[in-house]
């Protein structure tokens, strides 16, 4: 093992789009784990563009990260919200609904929930 890794998003292990092009999911798997970076377009809404793909309710993945750009805002499912934006650290338990507020895209890193994100089955 070397002592530093660097590794570019751009390269990732693997990529899972959102439908109807409304963004993706990049995932870096490293030696402790996997790390996300979610690009979510405007007009993305995780009922609309997520959930077709893996098919539950509301989104069950568990979110730890921290807001690059853009800003989103989360309904849970008992109706709590919020609303997260550029150097914001997230933490957001299953079962909720997010979207995209605004014109500019919403660029998250999730160390947290990557693993399982987007993804169908």
């Amino acid at each position: 093992m070397t002592g530093i890794v660097t590794r570019s998003f751009d390269s990732a292990d693997e990529t899972r789009p959102f439908q109807e092009d409304k963004g993706r999911m990049d995932l870096i798997v490293s030696e402790t784990g996997p790390v996300g970076r979610a690009v979510f377009e405007p007009g993305w809404q995780w009922s609309k563009h997520v959930k077709p793909i893996v098919g539950t309710d509301s989104c069950m993945t568990h979110h730890v990260g921290y807001v690059v750009s853009g800003r989103m805002k989360v309904v849970m499912d008992d109706g709590a919200s919020g609303e997260m934006g550029p150097g914001d650290f997230i933490d957001i338990q299953p079962g909720h609904d997010a979207w995209v507020v605004g014109d500019e895209p919403c660029v998250a890193i999730d160390w947290a929930g990557a693993a399982h994100y987007a993804k169908s089955g």
